[in-house]
């Protein structure tokens, strides 16, 4: 008897063969741990006025780790705060002593608000 149907060949259609498996993963558990790593080490530095640490008043918005240079974007608690030239340095050393290449501290122009570090005055 001959099948009106066609054979129909088996195909892979696992995600392992799609382009997107092979890049990189979503998370990297690697980079993350560094990021958390400068983080902690950014605890040291204190804003003079506030007597408060630069994560803890939530200063620092992005950190941007790189395999031979990395970036951390950062607000100021005032537009001219008179110590940003040595927190931001400050913030540069802290950085680099984790990650052991150079550092950009990057200043950006939005503002703070007290409310992001959970102060209510």
């Amino acid at each position: 008897m001959n099948d009106p149907m066609p054979a129909v060949e088996a195909t892979d259609t696992s995600a392992a063969n799609t382009p997107a498996a092979e890049a990189e993963p979503v998370f990297d558990v690697t980079r993350r741990a560094t990021e958390l790593a400068v983080l902690d080490a950014l605890r040291a530095v204190v804003d003079p006025e506030l007597g408060m640490d630069v994560v803890e008043l939530a200063l620092i918005r992005q950190i941007i780790v790189g395999p031979e240079s990395s970036e951390i974007k950062m607000v100021l608690t005032t537009p001219f705060c008179p110590y940003a030239g040595s927190m931001v340095q400050q913030i540069k050393d802290q950085a680099e002593s984790v990650l052991e290449h150079p550092v950009k501290v990057t200043l950006l122009a939005e503002r703070w608000d007290p409310r992001d570090a959970g102060l209510m005055w």
